[in-house]
């Protein structure tokens, strides 16, 4: 997906795919000394390249008829540049599917952050390209969008727009002992997308190791599956956020970023919600190879599961000591969530 600016008088250099003005207007002269920005003149409906050529056409929709003549372009225009009137989905998105398929691409005009998450990722394809007024914090949200596109489409998890501080690496951890650890408020974790097998949330009492818990994505004898939930224990713990730093489960609120955790690699996902309810808890204990150990309180129910280093993940009802599981280990030292180089010791 590019990013296009739009230029007006006094407009700051952005680092734009491409450069779109009225016509008439002077560019400035660090648009006209940079040999790979593109430029396009909007013309009387027409947008227009540096040689003169027609490349396509810009269209205000606010109506059905707007719409009509929008769509009379794809498959003709090479470029289809749209404004719509207070921000219409709908029309963005019958235009997306018209254009699939064709050589028409789409640019939507964005004057308001809160548009650029529905044009990126409209009917989940999106459009070509975000036209952008000067503005630093749009910009800023756009090239974030652009990297997690470029992630979704190419799978190269370097390419997504959260970075973490540190890469997240699993290794196994060996069960020490499971205790019945009396009542509590669990917390299930419903997320905006579905979970795969192996995928769920890294938690614990100390973030110095947490456990990966296994989302709900295994069918059961009694309760169907839940492939959006990972059932991630009691309201005190730690829960890995997506930029590397912590949360209790009792903050996450919806639209909190989470790191969704995997043997085969990490990606970002949103809450949803959080459900919270007393349930009866197991205390499972576990330490790695260096004489660290941790603990985890997790609801005493066949569904909760944990990662193991084997093919099926193992039901906390069934854990013995000595089993082997996955986790991470992190830094124990933690103020508001973001690992900090004072002794902290947690038990």
């Amino acid at each position: 997906m590019e990013l296009w600016l739009f230029y007006q008088d006094g407009s700051a250099s952005k680092p734009a795919d491409a450069l779109v003005y009225a016509d008439g207007s002077i560019l400035p002269e660090w648009a006209t000394n940079d040999e790979l920005l593109r430029t396009y003149a909007l013309d009387d409906g027409g947008v227009v390249d540096s040689s003169g050529r027609a490349v396509g056409a810009f269209i205000h929709i606010e109506d059905d008829e707007g719409q009509e003549a929008a769509l009379e372009f794809i498959g003709l225009a090479e470029w289809l540049v749209v404004d719509c009137a207070d921000w219409k989905m709908i029309p963005l998105e019958n235009l997306v599917a018209a254009a699939d398929g064709t050589a028409t691409k789409i640019a939507a005009s964005i004057s308001n952050p809160d548009q650029l998450q529905g044009a990126a990722f409209a009917l989940q394809r999106g459009v070509d390209a975000l036209l952008l007024p000067d503005d630093a914090e749009m910009w800023g949200v756009a090239q974030e969008l652009a990297a997690q596109r470029l992630a979704d489409t190419t799978g190269a998890s370097e390419a997504s727009a959260m970075v973490l501080d540190q890469q997240i690496e699993l290794y196994p951890l060996e069960i020490l002992g499971i205790e019945p650890g009396g009542m509590g408020d669990r917390v299930c974790v419903d997320l905006v997308q579905m979970l795969e097998v192996g995928e769920g949330l890294l938690v614990g009492s100390s973030a110095s190791l947490l456990i990966l818990v296994h989302g709900e994505t295994l069918t059961s004898q009694f309760v169907p599956p839940r492939p959006f939930r990972v059932n991630a224990g009691p309201v005190h713990s730690y829960v890995m956020m997506a930029d590397g730093s912590t949360k209790y489960l009792s903050e996450l609120v919806a639209g909190d970023e989470v790191l969704v955790v995997s043997p085969s690699g990490s990606r970002v996902v949103s809450v949803g919600r959080l459900k919270i309810e007393p349930r009866p808890l197991l205390l499972v204990r576990y330490g790695d190879d260096i004489g660290r150990s941790g603990q985890v309180f997790l609801q005493q129910a066949e569904t909760v599961r944990l990662v193991s280093n084997i093919e099926n993940p193992l039901s906390v009802t069934h854990l013995e000591a000595g089993m082997k599981v996955l986790g991470a280990a992190g830094e124990a030292g933690r103020h508001i969530g973001n690992a900090i180089s004072s002794d902290v010791e947690e038990k």
